[in-house]
């Protein structure tokens, strides 16, 4: 299996050389060159932020956890850097699993995102966020970040190839 079949996933070799084919018209080589410093950058905001939750930035990542959450918070801080250490490696170590590994980070962009709404919402400050316009503004970042890694990890094209191609199957 090739880097560029990774992203696949399919029972049988035919779709794969179709998604590969269709893959290879649309994407130009310096459009995955873009897409992999793109995932490598996220892995390694990922390892940073994840470091930051069991050291320096501890207390302030428990001001995001929401109050609702049955957890003691300094758990959920330690929990969640741990799984963003996990992320973050696996982007930068895992090309072959990228796919997967693309809809997980951004699942769990969207997991935590309660914790930003949260942070709004009671107007907690932390990481210089100390403004309600500080606090919404951050709310639009995460979106992005869940964009960042469907597209940075070719997860997003892979489920577009995988549409059109059970479409294509299913025509007679």
């Amino acid at each position: 299996m090739t880097s560029d079949d990774a992203w696949v996933v399919t029972d049988s070799p035919a779709p794969a050389a179709s998604a590969r084919a269709a893959s290879a018209s649309t994407a130009s080589a310096p459009s995955s060159i873009v897409r992999t410093i793109g995932r490598l950058l996220l892995g390694g905001a990922l390892l940073f932020t994840g470091t930051g939750h069991l050291t320096t930035s501890r207390e302030a990542f428990q001001a995001q956890v929401p109050t609702w959450v049955p957890l003691d918070p300094d758990l959920v801080v330690v929990a969640s850097g741990v799984v963003e250490l996990l992320l973050g490696a696996a982007l930068i170590l895992l090309p072959r699993y990228r796919v997967a590994v693309g809809w997980t980070v951004a699942a769990f962009f969207v997991a935590i995102f309660p914790g930003n709404i949260s942070q709004y919402v009671t107007g907690t400050d932390a990481f210089g966020l100390d403004s309600d316009q500080s606090r919404l503004n951050r709310l639009f970042f995460q979106p992005l970040l869940v964009v960042w890694a469907l597209w940075s990890t070719g997860a997003w094209a892979a489920w577009r190839a995988s549409r059109r191609e059970s479409r294509s199957q299913r025509m007679p």
